[in-house]
């Protein structure tokens, strides 16, 4: 498995599982009143810096692991991420879209923030997903 495919799985997992930690603890936090009542930003940015942290931990434990694959990038990785970036930055601007709607619209700041790092969220697996997708199935730009 190419060092870039092995990003991709672990940029996905991570993602995944912050965002789905984020959720079940703001979710636990609920009393049953209003959702924007719940206190959010701690975990929004415990659940963000702990992916990153993650990341980085992970990162350099593949690199260890695997050396001789870590600093080794050639046409096709470049190709595939640059098409797992295209892929996963539509999400970005939807979520950016959504977000400056629902500030339009005067909606609390607790659903603006929810739906950026949704999009975040979801551009990061979309990203990963067409990674492993290209790595798996063939890549053949055109």
């Amino acid at each position: 498995m190419a060092f870039e495919e092995k990003r991709a799985w672990m940029m996905g997992a991570v993602t995944v599982i912050a965002y789905a930690v984020y959720v079940a603890v703001v979710l636990g936090r609920w009393e049953g009143g209003p959702l924007v009542d719940v206190p959010y930003v701690g975990p929004v940015l415990w659940t963000i810096g702990g992916a990153i942290a993650t990341t980085v931990v992970l990162h350099t434990a593949i690199a260890t692991l695997s050396p001789e694959d870590a600093d080794v990038k050639d046409q096709r990785d470049r190709e595939i991420t640059r098409f797992g970036e295209h892929s996963g930055r539509s999400l970005v601007v939807v979520g950016g879209t959504a977000a400056f709607v629902l500030a339009l619209l005067d909606v609390d700041q607790f659903w603006i923030a929810n739906a950026l790092y949704l999009a975040f969220a979801l551009s990061a697996v979309a990203e990963s997903v067409a990674k492993v997708a290209a790595y798996r199935g063939g890549f053949w730009p055109w």
